[in-house]
């Protein structure tokens, strides 16, 4: 299971990134969704999408950013984030991840991290 991130960079204060994250190798993910992690934090939950429905944003992002998953065969399924509004507190690396839950529980499937810069 492979997930290819991209879209991070450096951005003034105000701006907009649009990160995506496409996976290969499994052929259903019931989660895909964002983490990132500042500098000296704990790596943070920032939104996830259900494939049974429904979405999750972290109050922090809530009204800025949003999440849009796209599948274009069994095999390869896309996430993006939309982010707007973008502040000094949003800079840090964004890990994409998909989710499989089966009857051993969940299995997270990592990306490699981009980097997201808000600075003037």
């Amino acid at each position: 299971v492979q997930l290819q991130a991209s879209g991070g960079g450096l951005v003034q204060p105000g701006g907009s990134l649009r990160l995506s994250c496409e996976s290969s190798g499994v052929d259903f993910l019931n989660a895909m969704g964002w983490y990132r992690q500042a500098p000296g934090q704990q790596r943070e939950l920032v939104a996830q999408r259900l494939s049974a429905g429904g979405s999750h944003v972290a109050d922090s992002v809530k009204g800025r950013f949003t999440i849009s998953t796209v599948s274009r065969d069994a095999a390869k399924n896309t996430v993006y984030l939309q982010m707007n509004s973008l502040n000094t507190d949003d800079t840090g690396v964004y890990y994409c991840y998909g989710g499989v839950n089966s009857a051993r529980g969940w299995t997270h499937y990592w990306g490699q991290g981009t980097q997201v810069t808000v600075s003037s």
